[in-house]
């Protein structure tokens, strides 16, 4: 197990860190953890009313408000919403970036999305942290390997299963009282995140036994568990 507490969660636009991965993240600062929120775009394009620039504005408020109310750290990559590509230039900046921060863990969206910029995401995510792990990549900053899970996003639910119930019952009231600074989560742009995520939560604490869970998924190589003794399947 690593020594390293850091927790870095990307996200396709302002809002996905929040939403699918906001309880999570409030439990890992409530241990210890330093968490980061990484958004690649502000999600500008996103509001029905107001222009791209207005709603960059009032999302990268609500992204600073959200952060500081659970203490944790936020950084913008700056992409264009709806326009994010997997390049190499993306990649290096987002493989520096976890160099820098070093996280040992790195939630981000999974693969299987009616979205294109959280499928871009998910690529861009494994393939930085391929480029920030090996030493012979023109990337600053020292190696830093980290596992990878995926969050569940109502948006990315083709091929997800959830495998791992993170029991955030502890701070779940904390996390939905920080959604309700995003006027996005409140369902200003025409869905009511909060209505959805908490409903969600609540299910899959009742799948898993508890009050209230987020849950994540493990990319295939670290579903291979090597064991010694029989009893470890016990």
């Amino acid at each position: 197990m690593s020594s390293r507490r850091t927790l870095a969660v990307v996200g396709a636009h302002v809002g996905d860190c929040e939403v699918m991965a906001g309880g999570i993240a409030a439990k890992a600062v409530a241990e210890g953890y330093s968490v980061y929120f990484i958004h690649m775009t502000y999600g500008e394009k996103g509001h029905p009313k107001l222009s791209p620039e207005e709603y960059l504005r009032q999302k990268k408020l609500e992204a600073e408000i959200f952060a500081k109310r659970l203490g944790i750290n936020v950084r913008f990559m700056g992409l264009r919403d709806g326009e994010v590509e997997n390049n190499v230039d993306v990649r290096i900046r987002l493989a520096e970036l976890i160099r820098s921060i070093r996280p040992s863990l790195i939630i981000t969206h999974w693969k299987g999305s009616i979205h294109r910029d959280h499928i871009a995401t998910y690529q861009i995510v494994m393939d930085s942290v391929f480029y920030a792990a090996n030493r012979w990549f023109k990337v600053r900053g020292e190696p830093c390997w980290a596992r990878v899970f995926f969050a569940e996003n109502w948006e990315d639910h083709d091929g997800y299963q959830p495998e791992i119930y993170v029991d955030i019952s502890d701070v779940y009231d904390k996390w939905i009282s920080a959604l309700r600074e995003c006027a996005f989560a409140r369902g200003e742009t025409g869905f009511n995140y909060i209505d959805y995520y908490s409903s969600l939560a609540r299910l899959r604490g009742l799948e898993s036994g508890t009050t209230y869970a987020q849950t994540l998924m493990r990319p295939w190589y670290l579903r291979r568990i090597r064991i010694k003794r029989m009893d470890a399947l016990i």
